[in-house]
C-alpha cells in the first residue's frame, strides 16, 4: 500500500494522542497503520474507523517488523516508562532497516533545556534526551515534536477530584507559570507532519498552549468556565508524591511528576511557542475552553455519577 502511515500507541483511551492521531489521518483520507498493544474494543474501533491494526510491542523486534514493514513515514510516541530508550531505539533500528522516509518523534520540551552536561531531577527527561540524541545519531529523518505538560494530565488526571470536593486546584507549581497544551492540538501538529514531512525533516518543533501563567491565573479561567469561584492552592512537592505512591502509581512516572512539581516551582516552565499555529493554522485551545468542554468532571454531581 503506498504512502503507508504508522502511528504508534493508536489504541490509547479517548482523548489519547496516537488514537487522535489516526482519526485525523483517516479522514483525510490517508492509508494508516494503528499499532496496539492488545486487541479489544478500542482496537476494533480503529479497524471500523478504517485503520489497519496490528497488534504487537515497541520492545519487541518482532513486532516492530510487524509494524514497519511497508511504511513510508511513522510517528513514534510512548508513555512515561523506565523502558522508554529501550523502545525508541528499537523503533529506529528496525525503521532504518526498512528504509522510513520520516520518523515523527514524540518527545518532550524540557530537552530544549537539556545537554551532555546539564539534566532535570526526572529520569524521563533523561530519557527523552537520550532517545533524541540516539535518533539524530541514527541517521534516520527525523523531526523532534516537543510539548509542553498536557492539559488532560495536569488539568484533568490529577486535579478533577480537589476542584469537585473544594473548588480548589491543589498541585506542587508554587507561583511557576506554565503553558499546557490539548492533546488534540499535539495531535494536529503531528498529523500535520505525517501528512507532509518532508520539507520537516531535521528540525524541532515546540508544543504550547496560547498562554504562559501562574495557577492563579488559570484558577480564574476554571472560574470562569464553570461558574463558581475555584482558587489554586499550592501544596508541598513531597507530601503529594507520597499521595500518588499511596495510589498505586508507577514510581518511575510519581518521581517524573514529582520533578515537574520542581521545574515548576523553579520557573522552567514559563515558555512560549507558535509552532502549533504555524503547522496547523490553527492556534491551540485555552484553558478557559478546555475546562468549558469538560465541566461535568469538574462538577461534583460528576463524582457520584
Amino acid at each position: 500500500m503506498a504512502n503507508l502511515i504508522l502511528v504508534t500507541g493508536a489504541a490509547g483511551r479517548v482523548g489519547g494522542t496516537g488514537r487522535t492521531v489516526t482519526e485525523l489521518l483517516l479522514e483525510q483520507g490517508k492509508a494508516v497503520r494503528a499499532m496496539v498493544r492488545t486487541e479489544d474494543e478500542r482496537s476494533q474501533a480503529l479497524r471500523d474507523m478504517g485503520a489497519e491494526v496490528v497488534v504487537g510491542n515497541l520492545l519487541d523486534l518482532d513486532s516492530m517488523h510487524r509494524a514497519i514493514d511497508g511504511c513510508d513515514t511513522m510517528y513514534f510516541g510512548m508513555s512515561v516508562s523506565d523502558a522508554y530508550l529501550a523502545a525508541t531505539v528499537n523503533a529506529a533500528a528496525v525503521a532504518k532497516h526498512h528504509g522510513v522516509k520520516a520518523f515523527i518523534n514524540m518527545s518532550q520540551m524540557t530537552v530544549s533545556q537539556m545537554s551532555v552536561t546539564e539534566t532535570t531531577p526526572s529520569p524521563q527527561h533523561k530519557l527523552h534526551w537520550l532517545a533524541e540524541q540516539a535518533l539524530n545519531w541514527s541517521g534516520l529523518p527525523v523531526v523532534h515534536v516537543r510539548p509542553t505538560v498536557f492539559l488532560e494530565g495536569f488539568f484533568l488526571t490529577l486535579t478533577p477530584d480537589s476542584v469537585r470536593e473544594s473548588d480548589q486546584i491543589r498541585l506542587p507549581f508554587g507561583e511557576g507559570k506554565t503553558s499546557p497544551v490539548a492533546v488534540e492540538d499535539v495531535a494536529r501538529a503531528i498529523a500535520a507532519l505525517l501528512a507532509n514531512p518532508q520539507p520537516h525533516i531535521g528540525k524541532i518543533y515546540h508544543l504550547t498552549g496560547p498562554q504562559s501563567e501562574n495557577m492563579h491565573f488559570y484558577a480564574q479561567e476554571y472560574s470562569k468556565a464553570l461558574g463558581r469561584t475555584i482558587t489554586y492552592q499550592d501544596i508541598p512537592v513531597e507530601p503529594w508524591r507520597d499521595e500518588l505512591l499511596k495510589r498505586g502509581w508507577p514510581v518511575h512516572l510519581v518521581n517524573h511528576l514529582a520533578a515537574l512539581g520542581d521545574l515548576h516551582r523553579a520557573r522552567r516552565f514559563d515558555r512560549m511557542s507558535d509552532d502549533v499555529r504555524t503547522l496547523t493554522g490553527q492556534g491551540p485551545l485555552s484553558v478557559q475552553d478546555f475546562v468549558r468542554r469538560n465541566a461535568a468532571t469538574f462538577t461534583a454531581s460528576a463524582k457520584a455519577a
